[in-house]
């Protein structure tokens, strides 16, 4: 397994969050995590990623503790998309060039550059590589940090709502860009997500959060009308379309 995660729990102040989240993911899975706003998402990849330190619990990335790991190694293993990020008046290049600063010793090397410009092609942002960061729409942001992820080679890849800001058609090319990256790399992925439909489009593994707690995980088959209902308090009828899973409200 790439990642393990066991009886997790995590608390803010005068708040409980997580309860004793237990789950797995191995090389080739694209795990979606949804959950209502407020169900623990985000805070559950802080965890993974050692940003929040959890009250209880203990995750293992490639079977070691990620508490136990430097911050040079952990970022070696593990990458992390956040929902919002700030470029500091830095062009494109150099914000996807942070991303080889775990494996930098001395000075950037060609492969370094290489790897950079071959994270933006797999995006097709080669065109942005000059602009300042900061100019861009929020979806370009996103794709950019994506881009960042891609070039540090991890080995368990973080998304917090990877579509969130992006229209239609570059929610589906970014969903695609993960899952070849997933497939091509042999790596892992854990992604929150909102859009259930984009999920299962994509997503081989599902995660639902309820009140803090692992309500249900698996394959597609914990997608069910009556979880989604007691997950979402929404009646919904669960169907297919050209062997395409869908989630439609009733």
């Amino acid at each position: 397994m790439i990642l393990s995660v066991k009886d997790l729990s995590f608390d803010y102040p005068r708040r409980s969050v997580l309860k004793n989240i237990s789950f797995s993911v191995a090389r080739g899975d694209l795990l979606a995590i949804l959950g209502v706003n407020g169900a623990g998402k985000s805070t559950l990849l802080k965890c993974i990623n050692g940003i929040l330190k959890p009250a209880t619990g203990t995750i293992y990335v490639k079977g070691d503790k990620v508490s136990g790991l430097g911050g040079r190694e952990r970022a070696k293993r593990i990458g992390y998309v956040p929902q919002h990020q700030t470029g500091n008046g830095m062009t494109v290049f150099d914000a996807v060039l942070l991303g080889r600063k775990p494996y930098i010793k001395w000075e950037t090397t060609q492969g370094d550059l290489e790897m950079v410009a071959a994270a933006l092609k797999s995006l097709d942002m080669q065109e942005y590589a000059f602009r300042c960061f900061d100019k861009l729409s929020g979806g370009e942001q996103q794709k950019v940090m994506l881009a960042r992820a891609i070039a540090q080679k991890p080995d368990l890849l973080l998304l917090d709502e990877p579509t969130s800001n992006l229209d239609l058609k570059s929610q589906i090319e970014t969903m695609k860009s993960i899952k070849k990256l997933v497939a091509r790399s042999n790596i892992a992925a854990v992604a929150t997500m909102h859009d259930i439909n984009l999920a299962l489009r994509f997503a081989n593994k599902f995660l639902l959060l309820k009140d803090g707690r692992n309500y249900a995980g698996g394959g597609s088959e914990v997608i069910t009308s009556k979880n989604i209902e007691n997950v979402y308090s929404v009646r919904v009828k669960v169907d297919k379309f050209e062997d395409v899973m869908l989630v439609i409200p009733v």
